[in-house]
């Protein structure tokens, strides 16, 4: 059968050279063959980029000359591959994403299968095999019976929100609904996103594809963030006051679920000043500012800034 969808992948590198490589040739040894490999190196100082130029020739590498976190990274990775590749699907996820070798086909089976559907997440697992807790699916609330049905005849599960541990991405959606926020730099972008494209389409959980999560400990987002809570603080607040994504009964929603969720994570803390510090800092930022637009924050890189701006560009006209 001829393959009429472009598929084609996009990984955000920073300092973990080894996984890189790892997952890499995971990518390269797809059951169904993938269209473009995509690797943005988010200014690693470890030898990621060397490596790839080494060990994997034909992979289009990106490099940038900061880090730009992973909502940096996936947002000039998108648009680049948007520019040159011409995708029907991206394929996102992080440096330590490993897929299992059918990862790849039993995703495009399940979009396929459920027409409408823009986003497609995979079944996240540690080393050991257990279901990573940082990345569990939960059904969409209050879906339809339809939806429902739809995703249960298909062996998938109507969800609201997806992960960009490996998140598939329909590039027509991307296009239509912009790319991630990439001042947000880490913590909540994929949320963001994910919930801003699906705020009119499908998104789906594929249980069949399956990724191994390679984190050193096998935890929740709950587990200890220590100075990284900030982002998760100020990213909420930007999101509840600036993204089109949640409906205001959504927002107030996840709203409280995120409150919930801090005092438990600092309750919980062995550094609970850091965290009561990132909490302050977080609330203030969050309500004094927004987040800069995607073309003022990469224009400074001239290597995506182009790329970036002309998907902006569509967004708006759309």
């Amino acid at each position: 059968m001829p393959q009429i969808s472009r598929v084609v992948a996009v990984v955000v590198a920073f300092n973990r050279r080894e996984l890189l490589m790892e997952a890499l040739t995971a990518l390269s040894t797809q059951s169904r063959a993938l269209d473009a490999i995509v690797v943005v190196d988010n200014a690693s100082d470890d030898g990621s980029g060397d490596a790839v130029r080494a060990n994997f020739p034909d992979i289009d590498l990106v490099t940038l000359d900061r880090n730009t976190g992973g909502a940096g990274g996936f947002a000039a990775g998108m648009a680049h591959a948007l520019k040159v590749h011409d995708p029907t699907w991206l394929w996102l996820m992080d440096d330590d994403t490993i897929p299992t070798a059918s990862a790849a086909a039993e995703l495009l089976s399940a979009v396929e299968a459920q027409p409408g559907v823009s986003i497609a997440g995979s079944r996240v697992i540690w080393t050991d095999g257990r279901d990573h807790p940082m990345n569990t699916p939960r059904e969409k609330p209050f879906v339809s019976q339809a939806e429902r049905a739809a995703a249960v005849q298909a062996g998938t599960l109507a969800v609201r929100s997806s992960s960009f541990v490996s998140m598939f991405v329909s590039a027509s959606a991307v296009r239509q609904a912009g790319l991630p926020v990439a001042d947000y730099f880490i913590w909540n972008d994929d949320f963001e996103f994910s919930t801003r494209v699906l705020r009119d389409s499908l998104g789906i959980f594929v249980p069949a594809s399956v990724v191994v999560h390679k984190t050193k400990l096998l935890g929740s987002t709950d587990l200890d963030p220590g100075e990284r809570f900030f982002f998760e603080v100020r990213n909420k607040v930007w999101l509840m006051r600036y993204s089109r994504g949640l409906k205001a009964w959504e927002k107030a929603m996840y709203g409280a679920s995120s409150i919930r969720r801090w005092i438990r994570t600092i309750r919980r803390s062995q550094q609970r000043p850091v965290l009561w510090s990132g909490l302050r800092r977080g609330l203030s930022e969050g309500s004094r500012t927004r987040p800069k637009s995607n073309e003022s924050y990469f224009a400074d890189l001239t290597v995506v800034a182009d790329a970036v701006a002309q998907v902006e560009a569509a967004r708006d006209r759309a």
